[in-house]
């Protein structure tokens, strides 16, 4: 059995400082974290929460490049935006740096240059490509071209972000550089690699035989990158964006950001805690603890250990609690096509509500599979369990207390079964919640905390002390004193869930965190009887229909602007002769009436004016018009198209539409009014 660790380093996946943090990043990393390390501090174990922007790569340069500006200028902006984001959020950090800062490249190039001094990497010479008219090495995003697998013209040298798949280089079709647009050519270029196949024998017995306890989605996506083989990898690449590669003969050269990106963990630490640092990282009494999404396992599992084993004498992370990717409305979450929920617009849009997507988010985490997030259901979560349960119950013992004692805990008087089986859930509460916690079980340590408040709600009901009040004033005294326990301890337990909802709850309650500690949660006398409560207010409040419509229908606008942007004109058809086209006698005509077919969930029988004759049509539109919106309308019709029966009546023609990139057909019309039967040429 594993003692108990002096101290905790928890560290937080690093945002990439090109975009916004959105929800998935919050269900995927930081929220589990901060509730670990909000939960560690209450338990009074010593803590460093690290945190910071990754801001070196190829992703960086390319928005730079589409944005005309710098690197830095990037970096800068979104590093600002995310900092705030998580600190108004109550993401508690001891520190949130950046891999731009000075530490960061000194800590870097340091870490690099002991093990290139110590001959634990090897150069390799290899082709990739180059990009003649830059005059530069092209990174895999830089090379686009078509996808071998499902065809996506803008697949880039890495993944195809249409199908998943992931890609290298050389596999896609047609390649050209993104800077350019030219074709590249191949180029002998060397590099640095990380031997990953010396560490195999030394990570199948840590991983494999010393950390079974691994969640399962980590310890099997482990398991398989061990039996299929480790390849050393590169650590540098060719770019002017990043940590120069510190040694002679490396101008134009970078650390790859994957090696550079987690020594942002000790350079933050350096920051946080320039003269103790190393207690934290280099002491064995020390636990490291990793908090990622399920795409960085290999990374945080594997490379990072390999890079601190070959160090020397850094902690080798305790445990890599990866959670799985959460969904948006039943579709992946999608920054390039802006299918997410924005946190910095969250903030904004829902005014003091951080705790109800804090709770939404861990309620749903996806701790062992892929999960979905839902609008109706962040809705209903909140409208549901924390108004009508949680701030339902906690509303009523203080009014309740307000009405018949003047808001002052009356005391306690001899129990009921009823009374001490809500006591017996109050005493459960804490080790039932510590047991989750330090076990990873965030979702499930959660529903302990709230079933709570769903013992506290069920037990007003069945008490009814306001029917009770009218005879038997003494049995009331208990009857809230029980429940005012019930709510004081609330206000403990839901702290490293919900930090806002539990410092509003003290503050009505009007009791500090000296009063509430963890380490009292499950008394029975947490607010002595005399103490005087606060005035009382609501915790929550209702989220109204409107609200979610307007998030509806702003991804809904997301979804169509990106996909607008994304459509690419289908190639040209064969083509045809000028006797071809002369042979079509396409005219405007006029819609006289217009009704649904019966029995069918597609067609529109009309009757047009050809300024010729008035003639039947049937078209498969009912999906997209309403009949009565076509009558009157002049449009476009090819009148020479041989008839055909449909559904037992005869169409004689064909009515012209256009259909836009996401499928919706409209009318082809003259700009202004014409005579009927007047020719399209």
């Amino acid at each position: 059995m594993k003692s108990t660790p002096k101290r905790y380093l928890v560290t937080s996946a690093l945002p990439y400082a090109n975009g916004p943090v959105h929800i998935g990043h919050l269900a995927g990393v930081y929220i589990p974290a901060d509730i670990y390390c909000r939960y560690l501090r209450l338990r009074g174990r010593e803590v460093a929460f690290i945190g910071g922007s990754d801001e070196h790569g190829v992703p960086i340069t390319i928005k730079a490049r589409q944005q005309g500006c710098t690197p830095q200028q990037v970096v800068d902006r979104y590093h600002e935006m995310i900092k705030q984001s998580f600190a108004d959020f109550g993401i508690s950090f001891d520190v949130y740096s950046r891999t731009s800062s000075q530490i960061h490249h000194k800590t870097a190039s340091d870490f690099f240059r002991k093990l290139y001094e110590e001959g634990q990497f090897v150069e390799k010479t290899s082709d990739q490509y180059y990009d003649e008219e830059a005059g530069q090495f092209l990174a895999d995003r830089y090379i686009v071209g078509g996808c071998p697998h499902c065809g996506n013209e803008k697949a880039y040298g890495d993944q195809c972000e249409k199908c998943g798949s992931t890609l290298s280089p050389t596999e896609l079709v047609n390649p050209h550089s993104a800077i350019s647009g030219s074709k590249p050519v191949m180029r002998q270029t060397s590099h640095w690699y990380l031997p990953l196949d010396r560490y195999e024998a030394w990570l199948k017995q840590w991983i494999l035989e010393e950390h079974k306890e691994w969640k399962p989605n980590v310890y099997g996506q482990c398991k398989s990158w061990l039996d299929n083989g480790l390849q050393p990898r590169a650590v540098s690449r060719d770019l002017d964006w990043g940590v120069q590669v510190p040694v002679e003969g490396a101008q134009g050269k970078v650390l790859y950001v994957w090696f550079d990106a987690p020594i942002g963990y000790i350079s933050n630490t350096i920051e946080l805690l320039p003269d103790k640092w190393e207690t934290y990282w280099k002491s064995e009494d020390s636990k490291l603890v990793h908090f990622i999404g399920k795409d960085n396992i290999v990374f945080h599992c594997i490379i990072f250990p390999c890079m601190l084993k070959a160090h020397g004498d850094f902690v080798l992370p305790d445990n890599v609690p990866a959670n799985e990717f959460l969904n948006l409305e039943n579709d992946k979450i999608s920054t390039t096509r802006g299918w997410a929920v924005w946190l910095h617009e969250y903030l904004e849009e829902f005014p003091g509500k951080q705790d109800v997507l804090r709770y939404v988010l861990c309620a749903n985490a996806p701790e062992t599979k892929d999960n979905n997030f839902t609008w109706r259901d962040f809705q209903d979560r909140n409208n549901s369990e924390l108004v009508a349960i949680f701030g339902n119950f906690v509303n009523r013992a203080m009014v309740l207390t307000q009405k018949y004692f003047d808001g002052k805990v009356p005391p306690s008087g001899t129990l009921t079964d009823v009374d001490k089986a809500a006591l017996a859930d109050l005493r459960a509460v804490k080790t039932a919640v510590e047991d989750n916690l330090e076990s990873f079980r965030f979702r499930e340590a959660l529903r302990e905390a709230m079933n709570l408040a769903r013992t506290g709600n069920k037990y007003l009901a069945d008490t009814e002390p306001w029917k009770v009040i009218k005879s038997y004033e003494e049995r009331v005294k208990t009857i809230l004193n029980v429940a005012l326990q019930l709510s004081a301890s609330l206000a403990i337990v839901m702290e490293p869930f919900m930090p806002f909802t539990s410092q509003k709850l003290r503050s009505l309650l009007n009791a500090d965190s000296a009063t509430l500690r963890w380490d009292a949660l499950g008394s029975e006398a947490l607010l002595p009887a005399g103490h005087r409560l606060g005035e009382p207010a609501l915790l929550f409040d209702k989220v109204e229909d409107s609200a979610i419509e307007a998030q509806l229908q702003k991804l809904e606008e997301m979804k169509r602007k990106s996909d607008a942007q994304a459509y690419h004109a289908e190639p040209q058809k064969a083509l045809c002769s000028l006797d071809d086209f002369q042979k079509m006698d396409v005219r405007i005509v006029k819609i006289l009436e217009a009704e649904r077919v019966p029995k069918s969930k597609k067609l529109i029988k009309m009757l047009v004016d050809t300024g010729i004759d008035q003639r039947t049509v049937l078209s498969g539109v009912a999906e997209h018009f309403d009949p009565q919106a076509l009558r009157g309308k002049q449009v476009a019709m090819l009148i020479n198209l041989a008839p055909r029966s449909i559904m037992g009546a005869e169409s004689q023609g064909m009515i012209l539409y256009a259909e836009d990139f996401d499928g919706t057909l409209r009318l082809v019309q003259p700009a202004t009014e014409v005579k009927n039967g007047v020719k399209v040429s």
